[in-house]
């Protein structure tokens, strides 16, 4: 089974691998309008238990994250638990990104 978290750089070279994941941002609407990582979903964390059936393939790699990594480490917990096993948190969310990855994604 996979780690619970997966650090920003290994998101960073994800994205421009060609392994095929799902970037799962459980942050609110507002957050999102502050600061976000172009190409990730939105489905904040409150909505999730009524969407993620719907919205989200339980075969497909996800890797969650939210503003420091504590909101997303709680859904990749709560997704394993509900069969998405292949599920990772990026760890310190995305105030890690911008300081790792993209300085132009604001910090908030």
């Amino acid at each position: 089974m996979l780690p619970y978290e997966i650090s920003a750089r290994e998101v960073a070279q994800l994205r421009t691998s060609a392994t095929p994941f799902t970037l799962l941002d459980v942050r609110e609407p507002w957050e999102i309008a502050s600061a976000a990582i172009e190409g990730s979903v939105n489905i904040p964390m409150g909505e999730l238990p009524a969407r993620a059936n719907t919205e989200l393939d339980p075969d497909t790699y996800i890797v969650v994250m939210c503003h420091h990594g504590a909101r997303s480490m709680s859904v990749t917990a709560w997704l394993r638990r509900e069969g998405f096993e292949n599920t990772q948190s990026m760890a310190g969310g995305i105030n890690q990104w911008t300081r790792e990855i993209d300085p132009t994604v604001p910090l908030y």
